[in-house]
């Protein structure tokens, strides 16, 4: 099955149009014809069956024939990384966390952030792509990049972590997270988070939890602590 994406299209739709590009994209490239049957999220959970009803290139019509909802992850995660310096790596994990699942991902700027400037758009497709390849009906939310500092001032829900590799007292965070739950994890950068913003995350009652034995990087450890939330949670 091929999912495609429509943010503007809600339960009550019956009738709509995809923009150019999308539309030369489903008649040029897949030809598809009138008649036809696509698959379409809204990213809010609801999978639609439509059936062309127009084929042109500027203006692919479909009206909606049938509908569902897609059953939601069972917890709410909430990683927030720290940009790494090369943009590959942060989109790779973006993409494969949206794959894993995830709920809300928020770039934060640390002490020792090498990158303080993100192209939010081109994470912002990144992660819609990835969404309609594992076709997952629910889009994360992706933020606009924050510092360190107004983050961690905000309320947060459930259980809240901050993996480091200070020698300090750590938990393991597979042996902490509980399950249906809603987690918020912080990532830091390539040279870690600094001393003082543990002690600020620690204050605000994160609790400093380590992923394993070796030294990962920011995307690695962001994926091990996505992986670790979703198997706790099988």
């Amino acid at each position: 099955m091929q999912l495609f994406y429509n943010p503007h299209i809600s339960e009550t739709t019956e009738n709509f149009a995809f923009d150019k590009d999308e539309s030369r994209h489903i008649i040029k490239v897949l030809r598809k014809n009138v008649g036809d049957i696509l698959q379409i999220t809204n990213g809010k959970g609801w999978l639609f069956s439509a059936e062309i009803t127009t084929d042109a290139i500027k203006k692919c019509e479909a009206k909606i024939i049938a509908k569902t909802v897609q059953k939601p992850l069972s917890y709410q995660l909430h990683l927030a990384v720290a940009p790494t310096k090369m943009n590959d790596r942060f989109e790779w994990f973006l993409e494969k966390a949206t794959e894993i699942g995830i709920t809300t991902i928020t770039p934060i700027i640390c002490d020792h952030s090498e990158r303080q400037v993100i192209k939010l758009d081109r994470f912002e497709k990144i992660v819609q792509s990835a969404m309609k390849q594992s076709l997952n009906c629910y889009l994360p939310t992706l933020n606009e990049a924050i510092p360190f500092s107004d983050f961690i001032k905000q309320s947060f829900e459930g259980q809240t972590f901050i993996a480091h590799c200070e020698e300090l007292d750590r938990k393991s965070l597979k042996q902490v997270i509980k399950p249906e739950m809603a987690i918020t994890i912080l990532i830091g950068p390539e040279g870690d988070f600094s001393v003082k913003e543990i002690e600020t995350a620690i204050k605000n009652k994160f609790i400093p939890v380590t992923l394993g034995e070796t030294r990962l990087r920011t995307e690695t450890a962001a994926i091990v602590a996505c992986h670790s939330v979703a198997f706790v949670n099988e």
